[in-house]
């Protein structure tokens, strides 16, 4: 039997890695075939990968997704490569078999039993990268050389041409007008300050983007949050009907099985009822002819009504001997 069971698709589980975070990817599922298959996940790293379901039953001509979530890593694979596998097998199985039902011999090689086996290859991806990322990674390093740049300039900076560090001669006021000119022209010009100030309000505009990014990454978290805990309280809901459905089957198992007791029992009733009423066919039969012998040995006994002739007879004999003689 080479008939296709189940299409697969991807045929490639694509994560995107990222250290210290979960990553998931959905696998579709889809029966051909006019009858129902079970399927079952098998991996060569279990603890590395959660399957959620790992065992299921797609109906005929229907889909099935489940979905795998790769656990958080704490170190990146070399060349972010991987070895892992995952091997999807699927089977027919007879109408009516519920998931719980569902055992691994159902999955084993055996006899003329056809068993199809897909296997699927694990790729890693790098994320995007974000824009707004290496700017959060610059802005320490401007506001670090800014802090350092503002720390040493006092003490770079000459005023009046002498070092803060050094006391200002008392004899300034007799130097000579050209010196001083010449020492007032090393002071600090207004250009290298207005561009200072300008360094310091781009920092300072940086800084309240990478905060802005920072508390739209933590909506996003509390959004995500928000997400997972509704889809948790679904699954939650879809347990406990699931539950529920479980339990109203069976209730109907036990009661279709206590039909077929009764019925059972009817039947033995009948077939005995059956047995009872040839065996009185028989006897029947078979007591037929000592009836009938028995009637021609008993004859029926005659009865006389009135007086024999020759009664009569003599009678009127004796009546005429008698007329004659008167």
């Amino acid at each position: 039997m080479n008939t296709q069971l189940v299409e697969i698709q991807p045929r490639e589980l694509k994560f995107t890695f990222e250290l210290k975070k979960q990553s998931s990817c959905a696998v579709h599922l889809a029966n051909v075939t006019d009858q129902y298959v079970a399927f079952k996940v098998k991996t060569t790293s279990p603890k590395k990968y959660c399957v959620r379901p790992n065992v299921g039953i797609i109906k005929p001509k229907s889909t099935y997704d489940f979905t795998v979530t790769m656990q958080a890593q704490k170190s990146a694979p070399s060349e972010m490569q991987l070895k892992d596998k995952f091997l999807i097998q699927s089977t027919v199985i007879p109408f009516g078999t519920s998931e719980d039902e569902i055992t691994p011999s159902m999955f084993t090689k055996a006899g003329l039993k056809y068993i199809e086996e897909t296997k699927l290859r694990v790729v890693l991806t790098s994320p995007p990268n974000s824009p707004t990322k290496p700017q959060a990674d610059v802005i320490p390093k401007q506001e670090a050389s800014y802090e350092t740049l503002m720390l040493k300039e006092p003490h770079l900076l000459p005023v009046n041409g002498f070092n803060n560090q050094e006391p200002i001669p008392s004899y300034e006021t007799k130097m000579p007008k050209d010196n001083l000119q010449n020492r007032v022209e090393n002071t600090t010009p207004p250009d290298l300050l207005t561009k200072q100030v300008e360094a310091f309000k781009i920092v300072k505009m940086e800084e309240s983007q990478s905060l802005k990014v920072a508390d739209n990454k933590q909506s996003i978290s509390a959004k995500d949050e928000e997400f997972y805990a509704e889809k948790a309280k679904q699954v939650k809901d879809l347990e406990e009907s699931k539950s529920m459905l479980m339990k109203e089957i069976e209730d109907l198992r036990s009661k279709i099985s206590t039909m077929d007791s009764k019925l059972v029992e009817a039947q033995y009733t009948i077939e005995k009822l059956k047995i009872e009423k040839s065996n009185t066919y028989h006897e029947k039969e078979t007591l037929k002819p000592d009836l009938a012998i028995s009637s021609t040995k008993i004859s029926p006994r005659k009865i006389q009504v009135g007086f024999p002739p020759l009664f009569v007879c003599m009678v009127a004999l004796i009546s005429l001997m008698i007329g004659s003689y008167f």
